[in-house]
């Protein structure tokens, strides 16, 4: 018999009959732009093209990541996801489809120790609702590849597994192999937004691998496909590369990232050159390696200025700021923080990467107060990072605790040990839900700043609290 997630899978789509009404006369690509234009109403950033429309009005998205429902919300007042046609969240990913016979409260037990996705380390379906944040696309894909011509590469792309352990040689590489390597960055950049790296960065290392096994024994009918691929296979070296970087692998890091940069040069793509140099220098910065940081910041807005995205331009001068701060530069990071402000200012492109939907204003004052607290200006830094943490989306508690622990350890340096010491109790229960080794690393420092402070208002009760979850982390 098969089990509630197969037989999820193989659940047929619906034609999506309600969004395709609220669409009326206009084109697929013609309600795309309306949808970005909404979504940067209400400061969204969504990458909507002709081929999502078609998605959603297949019925293979069942129900839209938040961003997006956001925005369908924002474009149709008074009607809710249900109205446009799609499935509760709780019904499509997660304990809502563990239902029948093995449905956890439904007399029987839930299946022992499956993991929801291939990057969730392991947890099982009836641990988290961990599901039902993964992107909307993860199911039908997977449908579309077990079901294909390509089920080997397809399901190793998904990280599944080889069949064989290898990609056959000369395997002819279409459009549901590169979905697969695209739709393995999204999911793997929602599931790290959720949960952060620790948990994530040895499950994510087998779709890594497939993807260059694709590039390297796959034959394309088309150079599109070709293009697609090497990008895809280039950001989910960006991606696993920030998994090691986030969870303290430093040289693993740097290794994943130098592959990515090698994909764009190889495949002449700018704005994946970029991303890798990005993240080069958000690495190098964090290793110290202060001059590097600002180098690979300027030779990533070389390769930025032929992508047409002023976010990209402001995320890298926030990077190259980084690097004249690590120097002690305070003029040079000035400037740069001021160039950073004038592109950012110019707001959202059609032509920003997808990649960078999690740049807004919480990271812009997130990364400022990197900056300043690297000067030494704590007071300055504090109040970015306090500022950081009350715009984030509470959804993406990721980030919610990292913003929360640069603000613990500002105030700490700044003088506000009590502050310091609510902060950091509020990171110690985001830490639950969040395995980072960044975020424990900067708690850590913070708790030892806060040591001689024993006798503050909550101090001691913070310093035990972690002392304790240090111990059973």
């Amino acid at each position: 018999m098969a089990s509630p997630s197969q037989a999820s899978r193989a659940r047929p789509a619906h034609p999506n009959l309600a969004f395709r009404r609220l669409r009326g006369s206009r084109s697929p690509g013609e309600f795309a732009t309306a949808v970005r234009k909404a979504a940067r109403e209400i400061g969204e950033h969504v990458s909507c093209d002709a081929r999502y429309i078609g998605r959603v009005e297949a019925g293979e998205i069942r129900c839209p990541n938040y961003a997006y429902e956001r925005v369908f919300l924002h474009m149709f007042p008074g009607l809710t996801l249900t109205d446009l046609g799609f499935t509760a969240r709780e019904n499509v990913r997660g304990r809502g489809r563990l239902t029948a016979a093995g449905a956890p409260g439904a007399g029987r037990p839930a299946p022992p120790s499956q993991p929801c996705c291939p990057f969730d380390g392991g947890r099982s379906r009836n641990d988290s609702d961990i599901d039902s944040d993964i992107d909307e696309e993860s199911d039908v894909l997977r449908r579309a590849f077990m079901t294909s011509g390509s089920a080997t590469v397809a399901a190793a792309s998904l990280g599944l597994g080889f069949a064989s352990g290898s990609v056959p040689a000369q395997r002819r590489v279409g459009e549901a192999e590169v979905a697969a390597v695209e739709d393995a960055v999204r999911r793997i950049r929602l599931l790290d937004d959720r949960h952060g790296a620790d948990g994530l960065y040895r499950q994510a290392a087998q779709p890594l691998r497939a993807a260059y096994a694709l590039l390297d024994a796959g034959t394309w009918s088309r150079r599109s496909t070709s293009d697609r691929l090497h990008a895809g296979a280039g950001e989910l070296a960006v991606s696993v590369g920030w998994l090691a970087h986030d969870s303290g692998r430093f040289d693993d890091a740097r290794s994943h990232y130098a592959e990515a940069l090698a994909t764009a040069r190889v495949a002449g793509d700018p704005a994946l050159e970029a991303h890798a140099f990005c993240n080069t220098s958000f690495l190098a910065r964090d290793a110290g390696r202060y001059r590097e940081a600002v180098r690979t910041a300027q030779a990533g807005r070389h390769a930025a200025r032929q992508v047409g995205s002023p976010r990209l331009l402001s995320l890298l001068a926030l990077r190259e700021a980084g690097g004249w701060a690590g120097l002690g530069d305070r003029t040079d990071c000035e400037q740069s923080l001021a160039r950073a402000h004038t592109y950012f200012e110019q707001g959202p492109a059609p032509d920003d990467p997808e990649w960078m939907s999690f740049f807004a204003e919480p990271e812009l004052q997130a990364l400022q107060a990197q900056c300043w607290a690297a000067l030494g200006d704590f007071a300055r830094a504090a109040r970015h990072a306090r500022r950081a943490a009350m715009l984030q989306d509470h959804r993406f508690t990721r980030n919610l605790a990292l913003y929360r622990a640069e603000l613990a350890g500002d105030l700490a340096r700044a003088g506000a040990p009590d502050e310091a010491a609510a902060v950091g109790e509020q990171v110690l229960q985001l830490l639950g839900d969040v395995r980072s080794s960044r975020i424990r690393t900067m708690l850590a420092d913070t708790a030892r700043v806060l040591v001689p402070h024993r006798r503050a208002e909550g101090v001691a009760a913070f310093l035990n609290h972690h002392a304790a979850t240090s111990h059973s982390a």
